[in-house]
């Protein structure tokens, strides 16, 4: 009785296992190898599948989904003997499972000593200026050559970023105090460029300003150029009009220069520094008749020259 109810047990339990074995269900990002008797025969894409049990079996179960490797640090030597800690991060992803499981062991692995040397060759042939300010560069060089590498092995290095760039304390110092010093000599070029400019303007301002002060003066004595001219003319035309006058017998033309020189020197009698009192001599009188004369002949001289005629003659 024991052994009926054992056999459907054991006969259930195999039709189970064989089930299992035979109904593969691969998730989505992956790819399962199949292999007969330990050979590859066709790749399992995501979805449900049936093998042949017992000489059939998965054999590679592959990621095809983009990873990140991160590559430890390391210290590197540059080109002017300068030592530098990097590490990097590499972004990788299968894009032929069969190449991966099959033509390379420890595929991780493989890709970070390759990363790894490849980063010594890059950095030391460089100088460490130019490893500091050149890590885009640095990035694209390992990147062209891990992937080129990597090919065979049916993986895509899609990017290849340096984490960390460290130089030596010391060296760290020299630079701080390097970026000071630079930061202190644009500060003071920037100082004098200021006074340099201001000083320029101020030249310009005062040269402008020389400028225009020189043409007012100029041009104020242009003014007075002209109006001493016009007055010589006036008085020109004046004494020709009197020594005409004076030719003809005019007296009043001779009380005109008498009369003249008579309140000039009255003038000066009056204006003295020395003079406290003026005295008005008896004979004022007599300048008031040289000024009537003035009067009359310098009347005689305009009413000619609006008529366009001689001056008449007048009599004493």
């Amino acid at each position: 009785m024991d052994v009926l109810l054992t056999v459907p047990v054991l006969v259930a339990i195999v039709g189970l296992v064989l089930i299992i074995s035979t109904v593969k269900q691969v998730p989505q990002g992956y790819n399962w190898t199949v292999e007969n008797f330990g050979r590859y025969t066709r790749t399992l894409t995501p979805g449900l599948h049936f093998i042949m049990p017992i000489y059939q079996k998965i054999g590679r179960k592959m990621n095809m989904m983009e990873t990140v490797l991160d590559v430890p640090q390391q210290e590197v030597i540059t080109k002017d003997n300068a030592t530098v800690s990097c590490d990097a991060i590499v972004f990788i992803q299968v894009v032929d499972a069969v190449a991966a499981a099959y033509e390379v062991n420890n595929l991780h692995n493989a890709i970070q000593n390759l990363a790894l040397t490849n980063m010594r060759t890059v950095v030391g042939s460089m100088d460490l200026d130019e490893v500091l300010s050149n890590r885009d560069e640095i990035n694209a060089r390992l990147l062209a050559v891990v992937d080129a590498a990597t090919n065979p092995w049916g993986v895509k290095v899609t990017r290849i970023e340096i984490a960390d760039l460290s130089p030596p304390a010391d060296i760290t110092e020299a630079m701080a105090r390097q970026m000071k010093a630079e930061r202190l000599k644009r500060a003071e070029i920037l100082t004098a460029e200021g006074e340099k400019q201001s000083a320029i303007l101020k030249a310009e301002g005062m040269k402008q300003s020389q400028i225009l002060e020189a043409e007012g003066r100029r041009e104020a004595a242009f003014r007075d150029a002209e109006a001493r001219e016009r007055q010589a003319e006036a008085e020109a035309k004046a004494t020709a009009m009197v020594s005409e006058a004076i030719a003809r017998g005019d007296v009043n033309a001779i009380n005109y220069f008498l009369g003249q020189a008579y309140v000039k020197a009255f003038e000066k009698l009056a204006s003295s520094n020395q003079q406290k009192t003026v005295i008005i001599p008896a004979e004022f009188s007599s300048i008031i008749g040289t000024i009537e004369g003035i009067r009359g002949l310098t009347g005689a001289a305009q009413d000619a020259q609006a008529r366009g005629g001689a001056v008449p003659p007048t009599r004493g």
